[in-house]
């Protein structure tokens, strides 16, 4: 999977907040809301392609939890990109 372009992530508070960028992806009926962690795994995999198993690594590293929670966390995560159209395949 690869991010689409357009959008930038932004922190607002404690939370972080996807926006976009250029008419094409304005949609005013969703938002996008990230936590830390979220925004740890968007950051982390700009411009490259990833999978859940990046996802999971990446998890890992950063928060020292087991691999079977991670892989957990970055398939949920994944599908909540893709369901909101922030992610496609390569």
């Amino acid at each position: 999977m690869r991010q689409k372009s357009g959008f930038k992530l932004r922190q607002l508070g404690d939370e972080y907040i996807l926006t976009a960028e250029g008419a094409s992806h304005v949609n005013f009926n969703k938002l996008m809301v990230m936590n830390h962690s979220a925004a740890y795994l968007w950051r982390s995999v700009a411009g490259n392609d990833f999978d859940a198993e990046r996802l999971a690594a990446l998890l890992v590293q950063e928060y020292a939890i087991d691999e079977a929670a991670a892989r957990h966390d970055a398939e949920a995560i994944m599908q909540s990109w893709e369901e909101a159209g922030l992610i496609c395949g390569s």
